[in-house]
């Protein structure tokens, strides 16, 4: 039996990415989380020992995020927002082979809650700016490092609050670079990487439905249940239609080129299913998604309860939130209330400019031949509250990943993990690009 690697084999990136794993910052959304201020102290106390001085900022208690300025070389340039965030959705150990918390290594990869969404990024930002400043050299502009709690629950408690409290930090900012992009997929055996360049929105709601309590045993037609079960079964059943955007219709042209098909007579998602593993995540940014996460009623069975509720996540192209809204109403009726519990703005910038061609520039030093297409998260990120004052988000996370590996399932997902060697190769990405745009 091969034991597992220790601190003194492991490059550091994969020992930060595990120690943070080991923090269990749980985020179960509507406010109830574990915290991230432990995560956050050793965040802060890694940056302060590369020489950078911290800020830490308590939404609520527990809630923590981190930022750090880095001065660059050429200060008259706008200053680029290097984030990433410190919670992770919840993990249920049974379904797991790992324990979820536990940092394991082994397969030549690390495991854990936080390994690919988004703990590895956090680590490579650290140990990209420990490999420049310990150099001697600077970055060549400045640098806004941010590490932001609550993102999972729609960064109310993290980024957006200290744009909206703090927008002093990102002072100078323009620019912004974060998860969920720069990551390599497989086209007909060849290599390629995502930039991710706009999100769809986000619309977060809940169904009321109310009838009449009663006996479980009475003949009751007013069914709160009954009445719910059927507005969920029209939500989660309505197939949106395809609807193309700047992006889409760029990644769409692109894939067709590479993979020599006819655009005209292979659709959209036929042409998106050939990328494979990337596909999961594509296939949802070409039209609207509604999908029901959480039922909740009654407290007897017996009883026949007088509410019940449902929460729908909604996620829309960008621009289309009030219209999906009004089909949703339409769609279940007068009898189903609607709460909007959050929401939050799309999100697409041009696959162009300086830093998509240093962007395209770094990955085709460390990666040759291989091509960079734009893509549309149907996620969202922090670039979100970053757009509110007035800065452009991309997802850069570079990772060289082998081809077997569904990378976007594990989002999310069970049994999450890394590369290690991928690991390394997004450190010394990152690094290059730091030290050139």
């Amino acid at each position: 039996m091969t034991s597992a690697p220790d601190d003194t084999t492991l490059d550091e990136t994969a020992v930060i990415a595990r120690d943070l794993i080991r923090f269990d910052t749980t985020n179960y959304g509507e406010g109830r989380s574990n915290g991230e201020s432990e995560a956050a102290a050793y965040v802060a106390a890694r940056l302060e020992a590369i020489g950078l001085r911290t800020q830490s900022f308590d939404s609520d208690p527990g809630r923590t995020s981190v930022v750090a300025r880095v001065e660059g070389r050429d200060r008259s340039k706008p200053a680029l927002v290097v984030h990433g965030h410190l919670d992770v959705v919840p993990a249920d150990p049974r379904n797991w082979t790992v324990d979820p918390f536990g940092g394991v290594i082994k397969d030549g990869m690390l495991w854990g809650r936080g390994a690919v969404d988004m703990k590895n990024m956090d680590a490579m930002i650290i140990t990209a700016l420990g490999d420049i400043l310990g150099s001697g050299r600077l970055p060549e502009r400045d640098l806004v490092v941010a590490f932001f709690a609550d993102e999972e629950d729609g960064g109310r408690r993290g980024s957006h609050h200290l744009v909206r409290n703090h927008p002093e930090l990102f002072a100078g900012a323009t620019e912004a670079i974060s998860e969920v992009g720069g990551y390599s997929i497989e086209l007909d055996g060849r290599r390629a990487y995502l930039m991710q360049t706009g999100e769809k929105s986000l619309v977060w709601i809940k169904l009321v439905a109310r009838g009449r309590a009663a006996h479980g045993s009475r003949l009751i037609r007013d069914n709160a249940i009954t009445k719910l079960a059927e507005a969920v079964v029209a939500i989660g059943r309505r197939d949106w239609p395809i609807q193309l955007t700047a992006t889409t219709s760029q990644l769409l042209a692109e894939l067709a080129r590479l993979l020599d098909v006819d655009p005209e007579r292979v659709g959209p998602d036929e042409l998106v299913l050939r990328t494979g593993t990337a596909s999961g995540f594509i296939l949802a940014t070409l039209r609207t998604t509604t999908n029901p996460t959480l039922l909740n009623a009654g407290y007897k069975h017996n009883v026949i309860p007088d509410t019940a509720e449902a929460l729908i996540d909604i996620r829309t192209l960008p621009g289309e939130e009030d219209a999906v809204l009004d089909q949703v109403r339409d769609l279940i009726g007068p009898d189903i209330e609607i709460e909007v519990m959050h929401r939050d703005v799309g999100l697409e910038a041009a696959f162009g400019g300086p830093l998509i061609d240093a962007i395209v520039d770094t990955l085709a030093t460390h990666d040759p031949g291989a091509p960079v297409l734009p893509y549309l998260l149907s996620g969202g990120t922090d670039n979100k509250a970053l757009s509110l004052i007035g800065i452009t988000g991309y997802g850069f996370a570079p990772l060289r990943l082998p081809a077997e590996l569904d990378f976007p399932g594990m989002f999310h997902g069970v049994d999450e993990r890394v590369p290690l060697d991928a690991l390394v190769f997004g450190r010394t990405v990152l690094r290059d690009l730091l030290l050139t745009y």
